[in-house]
């Protein structure tokens, strides 16, 4: 089978194609490799390549620059995708998309189901759910959230690099949610694909948090391995306290009960895979 793995030097396109199963005949592509903002050449691209999946794991996710650049933002996380099912409907196959949490507006007091109606309170979100309006019933839709990997630029390595600089950190407590690990996140998704998998479904590691209690768990265990020097002070704040361009979702878990249950697999907690990402993190030094 020919997999195509878009945004190939992103966290999640690395540990798709570091995780890529035998059956699987892959070429992953990037930027570098061709201009997503430019819908007419990316399809002309995916023509040629003609590939019976593509795995989208391509996406703008600058949350707060999108406010000022969100016909950037649209270009990559909407008309690209589009751009991707009409290559699709050439040249037959399926296209499997990776959204986000922030497609809803955290005004719930339950985890989100895949059917749940959206509510994006960001550019970001906007321009995510459109690219999954652009869709088919036989595509495949995948939403995720607090993504982090090894080596990757995200929260857990933010927060390693300031517990390093500073003695004292602030961190905001008041929005909830759950890390996902890259690695777990990839498995999953080549799972839902070998088992022929459409529609809807959502993938994050087990239990929630806030942004707070992530930021001390990561002291916790970085602390254990060497990777700080000290135990930092870390004072919660609130969503108030630290004002941003973009609005975030309060609360922003996601039901991932139907993904578990076809996949027929047992979440992992997230700070099991928090300590397993720190232990890659500490081989890379």
């Amino acid at each position: 089978m020919k997999v195509l793995i878009t945004g190939a030097n992103g966290q999640l396109g690395g540990a798709l194609t570091r995780l890529a199963p035998a059956w699987a005949e892959v070429n992953a592509i990037d930027a570098d490799d061709c201009d997503f903002t430019e819908a007419s050449m990316l399809t002309a691209r995916l023509v040629v390549e003609a590939p019976d999946v593509i795995l989208n794991a391509a996406a703008y996710t600058a949350v707060d620059k999108a406010e000022s650049e969100e016909d950037v933002a649209h270009a990559v996380n909407a008309a690209a995708v589009h751009a991707m099912v009409d290559a699709m409907a050439d040249t037959g196959g399926k296209l499997v998309h990776v959204s986000t949490d922030f497609v809803f507006d955290g005004m719930t007091n339950r985890p989100y189901r895949p059917d749940d109606e959206r509510n994006p309170l960001s550019a970001y979100g906007r321009t995510k759910a459109e690219g999954e309006d652009h869709l088919r019933p036989e595509d495949l839709l995948v939403r995720t959230a607090w993504v982090y990997e090894a080596g990757g630029a995200n929260f857990v390595r933010t927060m390693i690099r300031l517990m390093k600089e500073r003695a004292e950190l602030s961190v905001v407590a008041d929005q909830i949610g759950a890390p996902t690990w890259a690695t777990g996140l990839a498995r999953s998704i080549w799972a839902l694909v070998e088992k022929g998998a459409t529609g809807r479904f959502h993938h994050c590691d087990e239990g929630t948090t806030s942004w707070h209690q992530f930021a001390v768990a990561i002291a916790e265990e970085a602390l254990e391995r060497g990777l700080i020097p000290r135990a930092p002070s870390i004072r919660p704040i609130t969503t108030a306290d630290y004002p941003t361009p973009a609005r975030r979702p309060a609360f922003s878990v996601l039901d991932c009960s139907a993904t578990r249950a076809f996949l027929g697999d047992t979440p992992c907690h997230w700070r099991d895979n928090l300590r397993l990402m720190l232990d890659e993190e500490a081989k890379l030094g």
